[in-house]
This record gives structure tokens, sequence and C-alpha cells, in this order.
């Protein structure tokens, strides 16, 4: 693949320069200790796909306080300088083998199923969530009814996402990413009948995308100018399989609009099938849409394991670079299979399940 724009060239996101524009998607994974803490098991994982040739790899959603945000029991945190110090292992590691790490930064909400912590569950309001708990992470029945966040609550989960950036960035971190997406906490906000506030963080789109904006701020301040930190964004939830955005394009501009201005230096677009349109029948895709309200650099995921569809997507300007979730899982050597030209495996989910049905590693 020759042209300027595929899959092998360097790119610069932020102030991260890639080797090339493949990523590793962010992928929950429950193979930390009860204490948040990172595994051998995980450092191996990380780095596997580092030596198979990918050049960024983004982590699993990390827990960011010690209240309300841990989504999943053995779910890795970054809450204490415990937890950073682990992860450094990993940093190190991905490092050593050539490849970009960024963290991702996770507040489940309304969707969390397994918190150490507290027993309730927090959102945007006294809604239950749609849909039931996931079977795959220890999940049954029903999501409970969360209790509606306080303003001041609030202020204390955009400090905590500003200081779990600060550990990351302390322990050699090229990056993080604001976990936007999937139905957890920012996207409960951003979510129409998830969130019926009538304060500034409800009603209109301008508003529900307050929170992530103020994320998103507070972040950069914390972190400085030189400090990569991105967004991941999607319509549809982990709950709620095929939600789309009410506004359609409308809800696209004032969202990537926003967030474009907030002091972000990428957005991280997740849609089932990346290329397809986002609303009409023969519409622009959701990265596209990234692309054209953000005017930030965009990276697309959504089953582009095909080379050929990966490629594609970025030699038509639709993103700067492409993640795989289950492509990657399939084939932790996935850029160097195809710089070989060598078959791809196929992703067979029952290969990453443990004989307890204790996921291993998925994405969501």
């Amino acid at each position: 693949m020759t042209n300027i724009r595929s899959l092998f060239e360097t790119v610069t996101v932020g102030n991260t320069t890639l080797n090339n524009r493949v990523g590793v998607a962010p992928m929950t994974r429950v193979s930390a200790t009860a204490e948040g803490l990172v595994t051998d098991q995980m450092v191996s994982y990380y780095t596997s796909f580092a030596q198979g040739g990918f050049g960024l790899i983004i982590t699993e959603g990390t827990y960011i306080d010690d209240q309300y945000s841990q989504t999943y029991l053995d779910q890795p945190g970054i809450v204490y300088d415990e937890q950073a110090e682990a992860w450094k292992e990993v940093v190190d590691s991905v490092h050593h083998a050539g490849a970009k790490i960024f963290m991702q930064l996770q507040h489940s909400g309304f969707l969390s199923q397994g918190n150490r912590f507290k027993q309730e569950t927090l959102g945007p309001s006294a809604i239950r969530p749609k849909g039931e708990q996931l079977a795959m992470y220890f999940g049954e029945g029903p999501y409970q009814i969360p209790r509606e966040a306080t303003k001041e609550e609030l202020t204390d989960i955009v400090a905590s996402f500003a200081n779990a950036a600060k550990r990351a960035q302390a322990v050699g971190f090229d990056g993080i990413e604001i976990h936007g997406a999937n139905g957890y906490l920012l996207d409960g906000f951003l979510t129409d009948y998830a969130n019926q506030r009538t304060d500034e963080y409800g009603g209109s789109t301008e508003n529900r995308v307050r929170l992530m904006v103020k994320v998103s701020q507070a972040i950069r301040e914390a972190v400085g100018e030189n400090f990569t930190i991105g967004i991941r964004i999607s319509q549809g939830k982990v709950n709620d399989f095929e939600h789309k955005w009410v506004g359609k394009e409308r809800d696209a501009e004032i969202i990537f609009g926003r967030l474009g201005q907030a002091g972000l230096d990428f957005i991280h677009v997740t849609e089932y099938e990346a290329w397809k349109p986002a609303f009409e029948t023969n519409g622009p895709s959701l990265a596209s849409l990234a692309k054209k309200y953000g005017k930030i650099p965009v990276i697309a995921n959504g089953h582009l394991e095909d080379p050929e569809k990966a490629n594609q997507i970025i030699a038509d300007g639709e993103a700067d670079m492409v993640t795989l979730g289950k492509g990657a899982l399939a084939n932790h050597d996935w850029v160097d299979k195809v710089k070989k030209g060598e078959p791809l495996a196929v992703f067979k989910p029952e290969e990453i399940l443990s004989p307890n049905a204790k996921i291993k590693e998925f994405e969501v």
C-alpha cells in the first residue's frame, strides 16, 4: 500500500508520533487484582500487541476514583499511587517493544455492575438503564436505578478525571483517552432518554455535552499543552446497541464542534461498521462527521480488520487512524501479518473465555 495516507505511514496525534496508523482499541478486561492492580498477565497482553507491530495501544477502561467510577470487579484503577506505579511496568514494556500507549479513563456511572467502593450507582438522572447487566462480567438481571448526581459530585468527577490523567502522565503514558462512549457516565449525560435533568447539564444537546467538555478542559489544564489527550465517542451502547442521536447531523455538529474546541488532540469514533452512514441510508459516516465538525484528528473503529477497508477510510480522508478490537484479539501481530501479506486469523469469541466464563479480553 503506497498511498500517502495509508495504514503504514507515520502519523502525529497531538504530541505523539506513531510508527503507523493502526492502533489497538480499548477493550474491557477483568484481569487486574481485586485491588485494581496490574498483573503480569496484563503486561504480557499489552506488550504482545506492540511486538506485533501496532503503532498505538489504548488500554482498557481504567477507573478514576474510589467512589462511583468502577465498572466491573477486577478492573484496573488509576486512583492511588500504588495503582499508578503498577501500570509503569506495562508502559515501559510497550515502549521497549516500539509502540506508544494511551490510558483510557473511565467512569461507569449507572452501568456499573461491580464496584468495591459503593453498592449504589450514580447517573445523570434516577432512570433505570435499558437492557440487562452483562453476564460476561458477572452481571445478572436489570441494572439498578441510579441516584441522580449532584452538581457538587459532578465537580468532583471532573477533578477525578484530571487527577487520573496526571497520574497516567507521571508514570510515562504517552497520552490518555476519555471514555465518552458506550453508555457509561459521560455518554449517559449525552443520551436524551437517560438524561432528564433540568439544570445546565440536561435538556439541549449543548447542555448534555457540557460534562464531556468540562472534563476535557480540566484534563488539558492539569497535564499541560504537550500531553496528548482525546475522547472516545459512540452512538451505540453496551446496553442499547442500536441507539442513534435524535438530532442526527445537527447533534454531530454540536457534539464534535464543542469537543473540537475543548483542548483535545483527537476524537476516537466507534460504530458497529465504521464506514457505514451514521444516520441516513446514503449519508456520511460518524467518523467523517467528527472530521468535518471537530476539526482535529479522528481515529475510526468498527469492524476494520479487513486491511482494504481500514486503508480506505484513511485514504478517503474520513479518519487519520484506525483501531482494531476483535481483529487485534485474533491477530496480536495484525500489522506484521498485513505487511508480509500473510493470512489473518478470524476472531472466535470462545477463545477468549476461561472455563468459568470469566472474560479475559473483549471489546465494548
